[in-house]
């Protein structure tokens, strides 16, 4: 059985102390009251709600849905999945496949096209749930509907007629969105991808596995190499993307040091990712207040929008290294309670699954 290191109980703190601390991040998004933004809608289904934007996404609804299975509550998860396939996913179109990104929190969609990083964490969340509860009747059919996801991510070219894949096919990395010809950072998964090489329809398990080296090597490129800092978009050597107004370490850049930790934390620590932490780790050392940074390093308006994400996802890449500098950033989180007020969606749901990992409770099921 795979072992998960648990940072917090490495720090001193009791398990039933770190127990609590997971269950009140996790009552802060489903169930307390005046702070979570998760909502039941009928008898059936349910959404997590952007609280800074009032619309769900499939960011945070498939952000939801690895939360759950994670804690083992299939009765919020299949709520979370049921609203996504009834309001989010295209059963036609060029879109046929997947889903819109944004819809109001009455099922009405504000857009129509899909981002990829929902993609991925629904057919990973999808995965577990079957391995965790068993596959029901569609649509809780859960390893059918994920294989399904992957094959229209990797195969919509060919499919659809005028559809696009979320990967480009000739160099194995993501796209932001699935016409765009470059990607972003914190969109890369390479855990999730070894995943997908064991999981997926089988003929597309070698593209999956060579998607997971190619996400390693670009996040080493995509990381600057003294501050450590990636863009929200990049091109795919890894150089910000300078045109539309996403070529800083803002919001999107803060998941990137997250995912770098889980990675760690399920497949292993690398000599490369420890140099990218190192360097993020001391750079935003005694930065605050945070502001928006170029990824060389310099700081810009405007301040940060998310800063308790920004020390969430910082101590979590401590699953990468281990230094004095590392575990104050630890102590930092621990001494960071979950946020409030109207833009804590994104920040709690980070706050959330980074406690979860350095707990060593992000596992893979």
């Amino acid at each position: 059985m795979k072992s998960y290191p648990n940072k917090w109980l490495e720090l001193g703190y009791s398990q039933a102390d770190i127990t609590k601390r997971i269950e009140e991040a996790f009552a802060a998004i489903f169930t307390e009251e005046g702070e979570r933004f998760y909502y039941p809608m009928g008898e059936d289904a349910g959404y997590l709600m952007d609280t800074g934007n009032y619309d769900a996404r499939t960011e945070g609804m498939s952000y939801g849905m690895m939360m759950c299975v994670q804690m083992d509550r299939k009765d919020l998860f299949d709520r979370l999945w049921c609203f996504s396939k009834r309001y989010m996913w295209h059963a036609d179109g060029k879109h046929q496949g997947y889903f819109a990104w944004s819809v109001g929190v009455d099922g009405m969609r504000n857009a129509q096209g899909p981002a990829p990083d929902g993609e991925e964490y629904y057919a990973l969340a999808l995965f577990f749930a079957s391995n965790r509860w068993g596959d029901g009747d569609a649509p809780y059919d859960y390893s059918n509907q994920a294989r399904d996801i992957l094959k229209h991510c990797v195969h919509q070219h060919e499919l659809v007629e005028g559809g696009h894949s979320m990967w480009e096919r000739s160099n194995h990395l993501i796209k932001f969105i699935p016409e765009a010809d470059f990607s972003d950072p914190s969109y890369h998964l390479p855990h999730f991808y070894e995943l997908f090489a064991l999981w997926a329809n089988e003929e597309d398990r070698p593209f999956w596995k060579r998607a997971a080296e190619a996400s390693r090597v670009y996040l080493a490129k995509a990381c600057h190499a003294e501050t450590g800092l990636a863009a929200e978009y990049a091109h795919y050597d890894g150089t910000p993307e300078t045109t539309r107004g996403h070529s800083d370490f803002f919001s999107d850049a803060y998941r990137v040091a997250m995912n770098i930790g889980l990675d760690c934390a399920w497949f292993g620590k690398t000599a490369e990712y420890q140099v990218i932490v190192d360097h993020l780790q001391t750079f935003l050392h005694g930065k605050e207040p945070f502001m928006t940074y170029t990824v060389d390093g310099r700081a810009i308006d405007p301040p940060a929008l998310h800063p308790i994400a920004i020390i969430v996802t910082t101590a979590a890449a401590s699953l990468a290294t281990d230094t004095e500098l590392s575990r104050e950033w630890l102590y930092t989180f621990w001494d960071t309670p979950p946020r409030k007020g109207e833009r804590r969606y994104y920040d709690n749901c980070l706050y959330f699954f980074c406690m979860l990992m350095l707990a060593g409770e992000f596992r893979i099921l």
